[in-house]
């Protein structure tokens, strides 16, 4: 089955607890303003198969701790989303943790497809000019649900006010000299890293300016 994949890397330590394989699925309908992954709502790129994905995954699943899901919005791929997630229960008893944009009211008859196979969902819209004070999440009207016994084992850890130790980044290289940031930035991190590098002379674009598809 065809699904379209921004990135995937191993360990992201910033996105649930443990060193977790990290999904990013590419393409996003719901746009949300001031979005740092602007540059996976584009949905004519990152065309592959749910099979080359578990490949590619599957020298990590033995170290994994769990799985975190995210995008994009991994929900505006539905039937590929279930695959993948169907597929990896069958490999790893490890912890699902899966992010989207959408209300749990939208994604309700998906979740029903998908039962047991999503441990930890965080939901809803990024808002901007909402604070963020809650880890896991980009701004506070974002909830967790815990929707098995194992997610509440591994996630109800998070529900707390923000500390000091959830804010970090992972840091991910690629060969063509793009740098890539994994976890929940506080507010104007990005365009105060992009503000430093170019008063320093170099040449910055950051995810957030990637907005046409």
């Amino acid at each position: 089955m065809n699904i379209r994949i921004s990135r995937l890397h191993f360990p992201v330590t910033t996105l649930g607890p443990g060193q977790r394989i990290g999904i990013w699925l590419q393409g996003c309908s719901i746009h949300c303003p001031g979005c740092i992954s602007a540059d996976t709502w584009a949905t004519n790129t990152g065309e592959t198969t749910v099979e080359t994905v578990l490949e590619h995954i599957a020298p990590w699943i033995s170290s994994a701790n769990g799985i975190t899901i995210s995008g994009g919005e991994p929900f505006d791929q539905a039937e590929a989303l279930l695959k993948l997630l169907q597929s990896l229960r069958r490999r790893t008893a490890i912890d699902i943790l899966v992010y989207s944009g959408h209300t749990f009211e939208h994604i309700a008859p998906i979740l029903e497809k998908a039962a047991g196979l999503i441990d930890a969902l965080i939901s809803d819209p990024f808002e901007l000019h909402t604070a963020n004070s809650l880890p896991l999440r980009g701004s506070d009207n974002q909830s967790l649900h815990l929707l098995t016994m194992l997610g509440r084992d591994r996630f109800s850890q998070y529900e707390r006010p923000l500390a000091d130790s959830d804010k970090s980044l992972d840091v991910m290289f690629d060969q063509d000299g793009s740098i890539w940031f994994a976890g929940i930035p506080q507010r104007g991190d990005f365009h105060r890293l992009k503000e430093l590098l170019t008063d320093q002379g170099h040449q910055i674009l950051i995810s957030a300016d990637k907005t046409s598809d």
